[in-house]
């Protein structure tokens, strides 16, 4: 389909629909919200035209009020206020609903991504056997993380996928039955939820999205590539799963808890297999394998209910019996349904998604400190002497005899084995260390594996690095320089099969050294690392730790991995999503096979098809880097401002993310009430920037540094490396689309704040160069304009919160100001913090 195809398609069955049921949405009698429909238009008119003539949102605010209202005292005020954020709210829902119902209308079978047209591709350049042989080894991993980015409650999230199917369906009634139930159900929860609850949210995804989604695929693919000797591995598609296993910065999150979430997930895929297995028992009602089956659904159910073991062997071997006897004695009528059913019991075991565990380094060295101490007294002993004589000591420890945090890594590592036993090595087999940035970091945790009674052999755990700040980028070769030539992980790398999982942070990075240098800075460490890791016959996987904008790492994902060229390793593709981006880019069985297909794809095109573009010149390499340095320093000036902190404390939304009730984890690190760069959590701090349209760190020092290259006679050498690189073109895209979710007008009012003024107006001209820059080099007319579908949303989306930023802003004037109810006006903040960040889609 084309691009005005879509764009005209787009405008019939989302644009269209939305106008239609949003009329029917005005009308609805929500309780204590009559007339806020009519009102709406009122305040998005103020606020436009209002903006435009450069007044503030203050202004813009008590004008409605004065306009379009009769309301006289502050408390009238307020309560109208959280109405309008309460049906902005559901505006946002209704429109996620649709264009997620219009999700299959806009793409197609054989979309470029799409297994199908990598088949059509394949035959066309006939590199069809080149393809089978890379699905032969190739992996895709999505891992899902508990970050606080998603702010419906669960309750909302079954009105929404309910609401999609009436949508799809055009059924007027249900849809209005819908709406009526969403104007009465709460939007906020009540109290933080736990790790567990986390946990159980994204579980349900798994049940109705990704078992019947991942299955699927599986099968589309053995049957799209599939000839007489042709077979694909069960590990093409593999799930991650962090919620009670990430400990870093959670305090919530304890040995009982990780235990627990294992459990749930065992439990859950055998409830899948459960379910899945009446369906196939319906046609198989034939003599032999009908009793067979049926003594397998006993044994799920006793394993469900009674808690007893099974593994996935035991499934399969009783699949095998009913298959014999289906091939042998009844002309294997419905085979095709019991080796579908089959895989998904290879693809899932008995763990459905890997849990990982991760902590940072820094606690990881006070359990050592406190382990080596109670061992060895208080000797003057280097911290990598520590770990050395902890590995090799003869006697377990008593975990019992530590405390706290001490005492539940160390029950945390030991139970490691239990879980593996239940749920199967995959049911967790890695251990990630946030903040690595020394060989210890690695090893401490060797270590707790040996103190805690594991013999060598037993280990059986990938202990993952995660580099994620500048400083840790450039140490990371060092680092595992030094641990590939250690004898002890040597060996533990050879009974692991000579592989090494390396995490790279994408949000950290980027907060740490802006968005070109941190996204350059991950390139370059990953060929470094491939090379190492080839020198030292070690096959390396690289895992990308994404959020959802490109300020995170997020933003065209098949783009960036597709534009990856040989000279870093592509032996699997693996990145965390979360929040927002598990429900809007992975939220229905439609959307999810489109985007894993789409990682596939990007994977595999990479190695079978030759293109020039991805492989970068000397040349293109000298200019990257310079580019990336004159960003930088830019950055840095700007983080270095005495003004940066500060106005993100008290100009926007960051001291609020810990007051909603949207994840269990603390939204800065460390205590004490004086707020550090360091401590700033990626969210919050990527998020505050979104919420005041400024996107900061999705493109600040970009447009500089091509302005200076431009300043001095260059622009051409960016030109051609635009057209020559996919890697910096896709780098360009992305922070187009952070551009184009920025609206600076909104914020116009601080340019004369005595306090933030200078500040403001440092940030204003940058976005103003890097979008005139940006069009320079791309041709483009206005951001985004290479994928109309994305820019109309977010025209939408934009149109609809823009009275909610309104609000927002009026709040935070009125609490800098000291004036009127200041609990309430917080309260304001916070709510119409969900909103936004629901709206945005990506935005944290």
């Amino acid at each position: 389909m084309r691009h005005d195809q879509r764009a005209e398609k787009f405008r019939q069955i989302v644009e269209n629909k939305f106008q239609i049921y949003n009329s029917l949405f005005m009308s609805l009698p929500y309780d204590k919200m009559t007339n806020i429909g009519m009102l709406l238009p009122f305040l998005y008119e103020e606020s436009k035209e209002g903006y435009q003539a450069g007044k503030n949102p203050e202004q813009i605010v008590e004008e409605f009020f004065a306009n379009h209202t009769d309301l006289q005292t502050e408390d009238q005020k307020l309560e109208l206020l959280f109405k309008i954020i309460q049906y902005i709210e559901r505006q946002v829902v209704l429109f996620d609903s649709i264009e997620d119902a219009a999700f299959p209308n806009l793409h197609s079978e054989s979309d470029s991504g799409t297994v199908t047209n990598l088949f059509e591709r394949s035959q066309q350049d006939h590199k069809l056997e080149k393809v089978r042989e890379k699905l032969r080894d190739f992996t895709v991993k999505v891992v899902f993380t508990a970050h606080p980015t998603q702010f419906y409650p669960s309750s909302v999230q079954r009105i929404l996928h309910d609401l999609r199917k009436s949508i799809t369906d055009d059924s007027i009634t249900s849809i209005d039955m819908l709406l009526q139930q969403l104007g009465k159900t709460p939007f906020v929860n009540k109290e933080k939820p736990t790790p567990i609850d986390e946990a159980l949210s994204i579980i349900h995804y798994l049940r109705y999205v990704y078992y019947d989604t991942i299955g699927e695929l599986f099968t589309k693919i053995k049957k799209t590539f599939g000839n007489g000797h042709f077979h694909l591995h069960e590990d093409l598609i593999q799930l991650g799963f962090w919620p009670g296993g990430d400990r870093d910065g959670n305090p919530f999150v304890t040995a009982d808890v990780t235990k627990r979430v294992s459990e749930e997930l065992r439990s859950a895929i055998l409830k899948s297999y459960y379910g899945n297995l009446k369906d196939v028992r319906r046609r198989l009602s034939f003599r032999g394998v009908s009793e067979v089956l049926g003594q397998l659904s006993a044994e799920l159910y006793t394993a469900i209910f009674r808690n007893e073991r099974i593994t996935a062997q035991d499934i399969l071997k009783r699949l095998d019996e009913a298959e014999k006897i289906l091939v042998e004695e009844h002309n294997s009528l419905f085979l095709d349904l019991l080796e579908n059913f089959k895989d998904r019991v290879k693809i899932f075991g008995t763990h459905f998604a890997t849990l990982d565990i991760r902590q940072d380094s820094r606690i990881h060295q006070q359990v050592i400190d406190d382990v080596y101490k109670a061992k060895f007294g208080e000797a003057e002993v280097s911290n990598d002497e520590k770990f050395n004589q902890l590995i090799h000591l003869s006697e377990k420890i008593n975990v019992d005899d530590f405390e706290d945090i001490v005492k539940d890594t160390l029950i945390n590592v030991n139970q490691v084995k239990e879980i593996q036993f239940v749920n199967g090595d995959r049911g967790m087999n890695r251990y990630i260390i946030s903040n690595s940035d020394a060989v210890k970091d690695v090893m401490n945790v060797y270590a707790f594996f040996k103190i805690t009674g594991y013999k060598d052999e037993e280990i059986n755990m990938d202990i993952v690095p995660l580099f994620e700040t500048m400083e840790g980028l450039d140490n990371a070769e060092s680092v595992m320089r030094d641990l590939y030539e250690n004898p002890v992980y040597q060996q533990h790398l050879e009974r692991r099969g000579n592989q090494q999982t390396i995490m790279l942070g994408f949000s950290d990075g980027t907060k740490d050294g802006g968005y070109l240098k941190a996204n350059w800075e991950i390139y370059k460490a990953k060929e470094v690392l491939t090379k190492l890791s080839e020198e030292n016959g070690i096959k390396v996987v690289f895992f990308d730790g994404r959020g959802g904008p490109p300020a995170r790492g997020g933003g065209k994902t098949h783009d960036f991995y597709a534009s990856q060229g040989k000279t870093i390793a592509n032996n699997k593709i693996e990145l965390t999503i979360q929040g927002q981006t598990i429900t809007s880019i992975f939220g229905n069985k439609e959307q999810a096979k489109y985007n894993f297909e789409q990682l596939l794809t990007a994977g595999v095109e990479n190695d079978v098809f030759k293109n020039s573009k991805k492989d970068l010149t000397e040349k293109e390499r000298a200019l990257i880097l310079e580019l990336a340095n004159i960003s930088y320093k830019k950055y840095s000036d700007l983080k270095a401002h005495p003004m940066f902190v500060p106005y993100l404390q008290e100009m926007s939304t960051l001291e609020y993310y810990g007051k909603t009730n949207i994840g269990s984890r603390p939204s800065k690190r460390g205590g004490g009430n004086e707020l550090k760069f360091e401590d700033l959590r990626a969210i919050p701090f990527v998020g505050s920037w979104s919420q005041l349209k400024q996107n900061v760190p999705g493109f600040f020092g970009f447009g500089f540094a091509m302005q200076q290259l431009k300043e001095d006679g260059r622009f051409d050498e960016v030109r051609e490396l635009y057209k020559g690189s996919d890697f910096f073109k896709t780098l360009v895209l992305n922070s187009m689309m952070s551009m184009n979710k920025s609206y600076f007008p909104l914020t116009y009012y601080i340019k004369d704040n005595p306090k933030f003024g200078e500040f403001w107006n440092v940030l204003f001209s940058e976005y103003n160069l890097s979008k005139d820059i940006m069009l320079e080099l791309t041709g483009f007319k206005m951001l985004q304009e290479e994928d109309p579908l994305s820019r109309k949303s977010v025209k939408i989306r934009e149109k609809i919160v823009l009275p909610l930023l309104s609000i927002q802003q009026y709040a935070l004037m009125k609490i800098q100001k000291g004036e009127g109810n200041k609990a309430a006006y917080e309260k304001l903040v916070t709510r119409s913090l969900f909103g936004n960040i629901n709206a945005s889609r990506n935005s944290a």
